[in-house]
């Protein structure tokens, strides 16, 4: 009876982990092929304001959002589409927000990358310097107050905004209060154009979290499986009313720091070293080792149909029309979201 308990419990960890990397394979597929989509979308003048893409990030943002429960908040950044992808975020709402449609969230008032949706969730970005960080506490800070236990908050960073006094602050007060904040730091090796070693004077920025007082965890940030499993551990641990969690992610941004820029300052010897694997090319190798190579061109051909369609759809939605708009700051919450839906 031992025997056949053990086993079967082997067998439901195996189950929850093959779902787990199934939602993340297509939450990093649909990322992908969206972003290149919005890319393209850019450079032909259809997209107004800067497209910032998280390509060779997807396994981490990705591994955040799978990670998260529904009544969790996540505070993504620029380079989040995984993660916003897999914690729920339709991609219908991700391109309203670019093409400027008045049917999405933001109803077409707001730039495409401070999109967010509080009935999900997902908090509008503010900055992605490290300013989510203390945001993010603070919500955190209210939900204790109210009673609402056992919720989780995560969200991003950069290598750069991590030297930021905002996300020092965020940081200092979630460890005193011991908030359950996942705090994700996807450390691609610039800040824009500043490499590392221009930036801070430690080893590996998951020493910092000593000096903080919370719990560091680092990850190879190309791994898709690595990052699921940590991601997993740092969110239930928070959870579990351990305190805050620092994930370093190191990776490399295979992109420039937007669409407007090539990105030739990267230096050709990370390109060619681990970190710059491209994840969504390991997970792919890995599951045709796995003989799943079938079932990955299936997610992807379900993707990339799933991203024509919803350009053709929100494509042929009206965008706000400034002789209409009697939207006002000034009103009161129930007016203001009276005149939002009309």
């Amino acid at each position: 009876m031992a025997i056949r308990a053990a086993a079967a419990a082997v067998r439901s960890i195996q189950e929850g982990t093959d779902a787990r990397m199934e939602r993340l394979g297509r939450a990093m597929l649909r990322a992908r092929l969206l972003e290149e989509k919005l890319g393209s979308l850019y450079r032909a003048g259809r997209i107004v304001g800067g497209v910032y893409l998280g390509r060779g990030q997807e396994a981490l943002s990705g591994a955040g959002g799978v990670a998260l429960r529904k009544g969790d908040i996540f505070a993504p950044l620029i380079r989040d589409m995984a993660g916003r992808l897999a914690f729920g975020e339709p991609m219908e709402d991700a391109l309203r927000a670019y093409l400027g449609s008045r049917l999405g969230p933001m109803k077409g008032r707001d730039g495409n990358i401070h999109r967010g949706d509080l009935s999900r969730g997902i908090l509008p970005m503010i900055s992605h310097l490290g300013a989510m960080v203390s945001t993010l506490a603070g919500v955190l800070m209210a939900k204790r107050m109210k009673g609402e236990k056992r919720k989780v908050g995560l969200t991003c960073a950069g290598d750069g905004a991590t030297s930021t006094g905002s996300f020092h602050e965020g940081l200092n007060l979630a460890a005193v209060e011991r908030l359950p904040l996942v705090v994700v730091v996807a450390d691609n090796g610039y800040a824009y154009s500043t490499p590392n070693e221009r930036q801070f004077a430690c080893a590996d920025l998951v020493d910092r979290a000593r000096g903080y007082g919370v719990q560091g965890h680092s990850v190879d940030g190309t791994d898709p499986w690595v990052c699921a499993e940590v991601l997993q551990g740092a969110v239930d641990r928070a959870r579990g009313g351990e305190g805050p969690q620092l994930v370093v992610g190191k990776l490399l941004r295979l992109c420039g720091h937007g669409e407007h820029d090539d990105g030739l300052y990267v230096d050709s010897k990370i390109q060619r070293s681990e970190r710059g694997r491209d994840c969504v090319q390991v997970m792919e190798s890995e599951m045709k080792k796995r003989g799943s190579g079938k079932e990955w061109q299936s997610w992807r051909a379900e993707a990339q149909a799933e991203v024509e369609a919803a350009v053709i759809k929100v494509s042929a939605e009206p965008v706000p029309d400034p002789f209409e708009e009697d939207w006002s700051a000034t009103k009161s919450g129930s007016e203001a979201e009276e005149s939002g839906s009309s």
